[in-house]
């Protein structure tokens, strides 16, 4: 299952679940991960979570912008629409950083084969 975990100056301090189809990231108290700090929005990020409809036992994750006043980054890049999230890449929301983590993406990466012409 994949999963975040929240990096506090590079060192994980927590580790959010990716078990529901869709989680909300924001400052708002019904948020799903409720983050108290004055840079994020009261909604600020969804990420929505579902079974690939290429491989039946990979788990894609969507990470959205909700118009947030300070945006959303994947890898310092500052999301314009939703993305697809790959192991290993970092989600800041104002000052907070989470890594996105699915091990059974580093599964496939191991028996993948380049094939050449």
């Amino acid at each position: 299952m994949p999963f975040l975990a929240q990096l506090v100056d590079d060192v994980v301090v927590n580790k959010i679940d990716l078990e529901k189809p869709t989680l909300t990231l924001g400052r708002h108290p019904d948020c799903d991960l409720q983050i108290d700090d004055a840079t994020i929005s009261s909604k600020h990020a969804e990420l929505s979570v579902a079974r690939s409809e290429y491989m039946e036992d990979l788990i894609e994750v969507r990470l959205t912008d909700l118009g947030s006043t300070n945006g959303t980054f994947v890898n310092e890049q500052q999301l314009s629409e939703p993305r697809l999230l790959v192991n290993n890449d970092i989600i800041r929301v104002g000052w907070n950083k989470f890594k996105f983590v699915d091990e059974k993406q580093n599964d496939l990466e191991a028996t993948a084969h380049i094939l050449q012409p």
